[in-house]
């Protein structure tokens, strides 16, 4: 257990005794990061001199300063950044080398995700680190993992939804307009890939915690893809046959789609026989209800090519409000298909309080997605905005390495910071 602060706050940390070492960059490593800030962690980011985590420049869009003027700050970066504090080493070199195993000694957890074998170069790899600090859980995200035969390949999110069978499943069905593959619209193999990281740190902390000892991480965003197709991967393991793309339908219910309204479109999600018959009822249309061929869900997916154009043109004839209306009313699964800016002005998600703004050197204010996990006494809280390239660089070499101003103005006159 290190001596790591807490946050500023005030209020209990679950993670409040941890400190991470994150050597990762763009989206899978700084999103388990951030998971880990938000619970307390002191997570120092360490980040290359002059240039930084390369979603820095993942621009536009940036944040603007009170005057609407863009500032530095890629959204992109702002949304896996918050909760830490940013130093600049330059790795490559002997002495920015030193000062990370310096570091170290003051550090719980290491995450990287660097080539295989890129650290261990540079003195940094797992086995190096465990010398120094022989309770460390050190974490490495890579594309393919640690060996196998794609082990030295560059993972990427959209390759690895292609490699991992998502795109598969994803898209209009190939018999329709528009049918074929089709990426998912954010990068959902790294958030899950961070998502199974933070997990596997806090299970390995645990373990530390009970035994004194710590232990390596191997997370793979192939891994991960594979894992999450869930169902749909034991829907193949069970019966041999590869799933196929639905579009906005449903392998196993029937109706459970989106339908277009005369102004606009619903979801319409029945879960049982009694919804679907609540459904029609709703529609005006009792005798889908009574129909022998729609009676039971598997017999409605038997006949869905015969049952979906009728339930498609029941929808067409109402407005989108009113049906969500009429639907909840009887308690059949609804609701609309929002934009981004139309989340944002939902009831629920404005009383859920999903945004905060945080205070920032360069923008003023930024506004940020709150972590989801509520936790009544230790809060997942985020009261530090993404830092500047660099920003905490003196403070942590002076404060956790007692490095004095003039050590740390001549690293930087090296290059090294």
């Amino acid at each position: 257990m290190t001596d790591a602060t807490e946050h500023n706050s005030g209020m209990p940390k679950a993670l409040g005794h941890i400190r991470v070492l994150d050597l990762s960059r763009v989206l899978a490593g700084p999103w388990c990061s951030q998971n880990l800030a938000d619970l307390g962690a002191d997570v120092i980011k360490i980040e290359r001199p002059g240039c930084g985590d390369d979603t820095r420049a993942w621009g536009p869009p940036y944040a603007r300063d009170a005057a609407g003027v863009d500032t530095s700050e890629a959204a992109y970066y702002l949304a896996a950044n918050r909760g830490k504090r940013s130093v600049t080493v330059d790795i490559a070199s002997a002495e920015g080398q030193a000062l990370l195993r310096e570091l170290v000694r003051h550090c719980d957890v290491v995450l990287e995700n660097y080539k295989v074998g890129q650290l261990k170069r540079y003195g940094l790899d797992y086995d190096s680190l465990k010398a120094i600090k022989p309770d460390l859980v050190y974490c490495s995200v890579t594309g393919f993992g640690q060996d196998g035969p794609y082990a030295h390949r560059a993972g990427y999110d959209f390759l690895i939804q292609g490699m991992g069978g998502l795109m598969s499943v994803t898209g209009e069905r190939d018999d329709l307009p528009g049918g074929g593959p089709q990426k998912v619209g954010v990068a959902l193999t790294d958030l899950m890939t961070g998502m199974y990281a933070t997990i596997a740190v806090m299970a390995a902390l645990t373990h530390r915690d009970r035994t004194g000892s710590g232990q390596y991480i191997d997370m793979a965003l192939l891994d991960v893809q594979v894992a999450m197709l869930a169902n749909v991967g034991s829907n193949y393991l069970n019966s041999g046959k590869p799933p196929k793309r639905w579009g906005n339908a449903h392998p196993n219910i029937v109706p459970y789609q989106t339908f277009a309204c005369s102004d606009g479109y619903i979801i319409v999600a029945t879960g049982n026989d009694g919804q679907y018959q609540k459904f029609v009822e709703a529609g005006g249309r009792p005798e889908l209800a009574g129909d022998p061929r729609f009676a039971t869900n598997p017999l409605r997916v038997q006949h869905r090519d015969t049952l979906v154009p009728l339930l498609a043109a029941m929808v067409l004839t109402r407005s989108r409000d009113h049906w969500i209306a009429e639907l909840e009313a009887v308690g059949v699964p609804c609701g609309p298909i929002n934009d981004v800016g139309e989340v944002y002005q939902d009831p629920q998600v404005l009383a859920r309080g999903l945004v905060v703004e945080l205070p920032h050197p360069s923008a003023g204010t930024v506004k940020l997605v709150r972590n989801p996990m509520r936790l009544s006494a230790t809060p997942a809280l985020a009261d530090l905005a993404p830092p500047l390239l660099g920003q905490h660089t003196e403070e942590v070499l002076g404060q956790l390495l007692g490095h004095s101003a003039t050590d740390v103005a001549a690293l930087r006159a090296k290059g090294v910071l």
